[in-house]
């Protein structure tokens, strides 16, 4: 695989403070650049953008994915193996409400993966994923 470029996401919340908490303090991301109204955080090497949008904040429609109720509106990153192990420990230990429990979708297929789906406390969905082999992020 070649190296990928950094992606940049924005998206709405209710409270910049409660964003800091959640991407801050409890999934580590380091903070970058703010003002009253937005907030930067480093989400595994990609920009990511808390912007103070209460409006913009909604109940999203799922869909069904080999069993789960999928929020169709989500972002996250492809961990490795172990770090998606370890972070989903210290959500649980957290006592965070999971959308999705981390667990091992499409067992025996080329798309198996480790996934979990949480919301933020402003409602954005997020999923966290790891395949035992990273080459098969895009098999079919």
């Amino acid at each position: 695989m070649h190296e990928l470029p950094p992606f940049h996401l924005a998206f709405p919340v209710t409270s910049l403070s409660n964003a800091r908490a959640f991407y801050g303090d409890l999934l580590g991301c380091p903070e970058g650049r703010s003002s009253d109204s937005w907030v930067d955080f480093d989400f595994h090497g990609h920009q990511i953008v808390a912007h103070l949008a209460p409006e913009e904040t909604r109940t999203m429609p799922a869909h069904d994915v080999d069993g789960d109720d999928v929020p169709v509106r989500h972002f996250g990153v492809v961990l490795s193996m172990d770090a998606w192990q370890a972070l989903a420990e210290r959500l649980q230990t957290a006592g965070i409400r999971f959308v999705v429990e981390p667990h091992i979708r499409f067992k025996g297929h080329p798309g198996e993966q480790a996934t979990m789906f949480l919301l933020d406390p402003c409602g954005n969905a997020l999923e966290f994923k790891a395949f035992a082999d990273r080459a098969r992020l895009f098999a079919k």
